[in-house]
């Protein structure tokens, strides 16, 4: 219940959320499998796109990008995702009376509906998490925007919104794209290494770790997601002599991370597109 509530806040329904962050943590590390939240190309890849292809795929993942992207992906993603779930539903079901009707048959209804796999969602939990969620969401927008005007509530909004998710997009971006971030392959990739290399320990002043909930230490978070937060520091201390490997990362060295968009599969790592 309490992440439920907490999604409508943040607009984002749980259950595609909890996926993706489940998947996250089973591959981090693994780049054959997983390629971050922007979905980072190999460096061969990148040679053979065209001119214009490249300017484009470098603009998508310029940081500014993340405040609409940010907004995109809490906002509009999970609606646009329902929408056309229930439209393909709607084909689906639509198709299969027209079969049963043409064969003979009254259509079943609930065995049509069993029947169907969506290309959208991977379960069925998660489709009507997403509806419920999108429901009492929409129910709060027009709340909010009839009692202080549509204008004012959904600029407002966006604003927040917007900010809000490029900047822990941000924070969850760096933590992983940095100098020297361990980037296997399939064959030789280690749980171990992906929550200890593959994740930086980020270097921040007290009050900004209170506003983000100690996810600094991700390192800790990734060797274990069942500690809660309020437990990180004091795990991360309890075992500092362990974390010799582990990435110190100082919020100055954020502007290098976002050069690194590029993984060179040959030598197993994060690059720029200028070496490339």
């Amino acid at each position: 219940m309490a992440a439920f509530l907490l999604s409508l806040i943040h607009g984002m329904p749980h259950h595609p959320w909890s996926r993706g962050h489940a998947f996250h943590h089973k591959h981090n590390g693994n780049w054959d499998r997983y390629r971050g939240p922007s979905a980072l190309i190999t460096s061969q890849e990148f040679d053979q796109k065209t001119d214009s292809s490249k300017r484009l795929y470098k603009i998508l993942r310029h940081p500014l990008l993340l405040f609409p992207g940010g907004f995109f992906y809490l906002i509009i993603k999970p609606r646009a995702t329902l929408l056309l779930g229930f439209f393909e539903f709607a084909l689906h079901s639509i198709s299969a009376c027209f079969k049963s009707i043409f064969a003979g048959k009254l259509p079943d209804i609930g065995k049509i509906a069993a029947g169907h796999k969506s290309n959208f969602f991977y379960t069925k939990g998660e489709a009507i998490d997403t509806t419920i969620n999108t429901i009492c969401v929409a129910l709060l927008w027009w709340w909010a925007g009839s009692s202080i005007g549509y204008v004012h509530f959904w600029t407002l909004y966006f604003l927040v919104m917007s900010t809000s998710a490029a900047l822990m997009i941000a924070v969850f971006f760096i933590q992983h794209n940095f100098p020297g971030s361990y980037t296997s392959n399939e064959e030789d990739w280690s749980y171990f290494k992906g929550a200890l290399e593959g994740s930086s320990f980020l270097m921040m002043p007290a009050i900004l770790n209170w506003f983000t909930a100690d996810i600094a230490y991700h390192h800790i978070h990734h060797l274990s997601e069942r500690i809660p937060n309020y437990r990180l520091s004091q795990c991360h201390q309890a075992n500092s002599h362990l974390l010799g490997g582990v990435r110190r990362l100082r919020l100055s060295e954020v502007s290098t991370c976002f050069s690194l968009i590029l993984w060179d599969r040959d030598k197993l790592e994060l690059t720029t597109t200028t070496a490339a």
